[in-house]
Order: structure tokens, then sequence, then C-alpha cells
């Protein structure tokens, strides 16, 4: 890229113009490496928790709950929202000190904003606790779980299957909109529902969870 910088006052007119396409083309598309960037919004998924040794490992999806991407879009428009009522109270507390709004105005400005830091809370602590994909892998020893973040982004989170509760010990019942999945461990609990989302591996996830059979 040097070399290409330190040749580039030699070109004039068209041809000068087209090698600038070029070398932009080739900053914007390709890292330092050499690997091909990542288009926005298709972020990767982080990992929490994730077992060495599974870089190589085939993940079979076992259960897919379409809605998730509804419920991302959900969380951002909801943190958008929060954030746009929090930076309206400088405002109003000036408006109120020259007389603009009355006392009630701010007083209502600040109750809204307390509603919406109390919804996005709520909302976030459900959202990131929604199944939305699991799989399993090929030896059926890790499930690895996609959920979101406090952002609405993706995150994977992988799990031993040794750790997970099946269903068939717990008092959810299939019927129910949610259903939890606990850990041994007690390390976090997450919420999927068989009403709405689909299983689409019966025998992988019965491997994990029970036999469907037994939870109607």
């Amino acid at each position: 890229m040097a070399a290409l910088l330190r040749a580039r006052p030699m070109l004039r007119g068209p041809a000068a113009a087209a090698a600038w396409s070029r070398a932009l083309r080739a900053l914007w598309c390709y890292d330092p490496q050499g690997n091909p960037r990542r288009g926005v919004g298709s972020r990767p998924p982080t990992s929490a928790e994730k077992p060495p040794g599974l870089e190589s490992e085939k993940f079979h999806l076992v259960y897919r709950f379409n809605s998730i991407r509804a419920c991302g879009y959900m969380s951002r428009l909801k943190l958008a929202q929060t954030a746009l009522t929090v930076a309206a109270l400088p405002p109003s507390l000036y408006w109120h000190s020259q007389g603009l709004i009355t006392h009630t105005s701010m007083c209502l400005a600040f109750g809204v904003a307390g509603f919406a830091l109390t919804m996005l809370y709520w909302m976030s602590y459900f959202f990131r606790r929604l199944v939305g994909i699991l799989y399993v892998n090929e030896s059926g020893t890790v499930l690895r779980v996609a959920h979101l973040t406090f952002w609405g982004w993706r995150q994977d989170t992988y799990c031993p299957v040794e750790d997970v509760v099946p269903l068939t010990e717990t008092p959810d019942r299939p019927q129910d909109l949610f259903i939890r999945i606990q850990q041994y461990s007690g390390k976090q609990t997450f919420y999927l529902t068989l009403r709405y989302g689909q299983v689409l591996d019966r025998e992988r996830f019965s491997q994990v969870f029970g036999t469907l059979a037994k939870l109607k």
C-alpha cells in the first residue's frame, strides 16, 4: 500500500481516478491481514464461556424461535426511546428555570423517564434470557444457546449438557408460554417457548431435555 501511495502522484486523469478507486475498495473490503471485512449489521455473535477445542466442532440446529429477530429490533428500539426520554430531562430543567414550563410538566418528564428506565430494565432482563436458537454438538456434550445481549445483538452461550436440568425434572409444562432452561450449577437461566418455537431435531432435543412424549 505504501508503494501504491508513492506511485499515485505520477498518475493523472482517468487512470489516477481508477487507481484510487481500486485502492479505496481494497481498504474497505479487506482488513490488514487480507481477510474480507463484515458488512454493517452482520456482527459476528459474541461467545461466553466457550469451551476449548470447539472451533472445529460441528453443531446441529435443534430448536428455533423465529420471532427472536423482532425481539432484538424491539430491544434496540426501546434503548433508543429511553435514551431520547432521558436526554429530554436537562432541557426540561432549563425550561423550568426560565419559567417556560410548569413544575407539573417537569415532574411529568421525570416520571416518563423513570418509567422508561424501569421498562428498559425488565425488557432487557427478559430478552437477554429468551432463547432464539439451540444447537447441540456432534457428540451431544455441549449445548449452544443463542440469545440477545443488552444491546439487542446476538450472543452465544455454551453449556455442558450434563449441567442442563432436563425438562422432565422441572415443574414447567410444554403448554406453558415459557419454559425455563436451568443448570445444576445455577449459573444462568434461559427461557424458551415450545408453543411458538420449533423443535427441528427431536432426537437431539430429547437427549438434552428429555423425551417430548413424556412432557405432554
